[in-house]
């Protein structure tokens, strides 16, 4: 869940990571194939890649986890300058472009957080039969394999921007979240966050450490005069803090939860599983084209984030998102290794390893917690990396 920056929502109630709005089916219909692309109709011309012919949806619908921000760069640069905004359902459509091409499709990116009541995607592509992609952590899939089960496609983010953050001056000698843990120091964090039971369970904090009253507003932060640390990503807040609240006004520290041990995928692209098979030569085509556009976007993302905060504004859902923060968080993605290639020189794959050991410290946690995870269920399970080109790299 992000974090609101705007003093008026205090008051907002934060949902724990892995609670859903919404109950759901679990077996949808598949996305729509029956409208018609307008773009098709006013008959543009079809580039390299053809999803149309692919047997790709018309309009391929994908559910994001919060209001637009540059780590969803890489969805928003599959827009051109045609696309039409709703306003009151807070998506975007146009014609889906591969390196500047039409492929015979439209795409919508739909807003999640506020814009959907706060439903995790996977619940609202189930929610939802036209929602054909959405983004789900590697922890989320685990925890609801067993009543929304999901296949990610691609991982357009290397590493989680999730991390822990307190003040440098205050705590000079802390380096990393298991200092703050020898110093006794409270953390303040939204409920329901996995990785906060890891940490407790292996013995990185203490339970007593763990404030789960964080509402998302910086107030507490900077009344406790950075007594205390609190939760955020490392592509937002540092900037936030720094420049932006003017009542803090100084650098923060922080570790990523990922280098603390916590190997999460965040925001994975994915499907549901029956439609690994039904839509295998649409994913084909498609998946190369997320890579290339996730590429492109980091390269030159300059309009891209134009748009982005040209939807925040016309979303208008309270949240406030600068070109600031949009500008430092692509650069920041780039330097702490966010968003880029793995250690084999690749992009977009899940690491059969990494998966394994995210999924060997979760699923004993949920199975105690009582979450409805698959009997059964192998890391495996969880993604594929079959569609993706491996010659797409950064």
């Amino acid at each position: 869940m992000r974090s609101y920056r705007k003093a008026s929502a205090v008051g907002v109630v934060a949902i724990g990571a892995l609670a859903l709005a919404a109950c759901s089916s679990s077996t949808p219909a598949a996305p729509s194939e029956s409208a018609e692309s307008s773009t098709a109709d006013a008959g543009v011309e079809i580039g390299a890649v053809d999803l149309a012919a692919a047997g790709c949806p018309a309009d391929i619908r994908i559910q994001t986890d919060w209001n637009p921000e540059s780590e969803h760069g890489h969805l928003y640069a599959l827009l051109g300058d045609d696309y039409e905004v709703d306003g009151q359902n807070k998506s975007v459509t146009g014609p889906l472009l591969a390196s500047g091409e039409y492929t015979g499709v439209d795409v919508t990116i739909l807003s999640g957080g506020p814009a959907t009541g706060f439903t995790q995607p996977n619940a609202q592509m189930y929610n939802d039969p036209s929602i054909f992609l959405a983004y789900v952590g590697t922890d989320e899939a685990i925890a609801h394999s067993g009543d929304l089960p999901t296949v990610s496609v691609f991982a357009p983010l290397q590493k989680d921007p999730q991390m822990i953050m307190w003040d440098p001056t205050v705590y000079p000698n802390a380096k990393t979240i298991a200092d703050l843990g020898t110093e006794g120091v409270s953390i303040r964090v939204f409920p329901g966050g996995t990785y906060m039971d890891y940490f407790v369970g292996s013995g990185v904090l203490t339970a007593d450490q763990v404030d789960a009253t964080y509402d998302g507003t910086p107030a507490v932060f900077v009344s406790e005069q950075g007594k205390i640390a609190q939760q955020g990503f490392a592509s937002a807040e540092p900037y936030i803090y720094e420049n932006e609240i003017a009542e803090w006004g100084k650098p923060v520290a922080y570790q990523l939860i990922n280098d603390a041990g916590y190997p999460k995928y965040a925001a994975m692209m994915s499907v549901i599983p029956e439609n690994v098979e039904k839509y295998r030569d649409c994913l084909t085509e498609l998946v190369p084209v997320l890579q290339q556009a996730t590429v492109d976007f980091y390269a030159s993302p300059a309009a891209t984030i134009d748009l982005i905060l040209e939807l925040v504004e016309a979303y208008n859902t309270g949240w406030v998102y600068s070109q600031g923060v949009a500008e430092f968080s692509v650069d920041k993605q780039l330097e702490e290794g966010l968003a880029g290639n793995d250690a084999n020189g690749q992009m977009g794959v899940a690491d059969d390893a990494r998966v394994q050991e995210l999924f060997d410290i979760v699923e004993p946690i949920y199975r105690e917690q009582g979450l409805p995870v698959k009997d059964g269920l192998k890391p495996t399970d969880l993604y594929t990396n079959e569609f993706i080109d491996t010659t797409i790299t950064f």
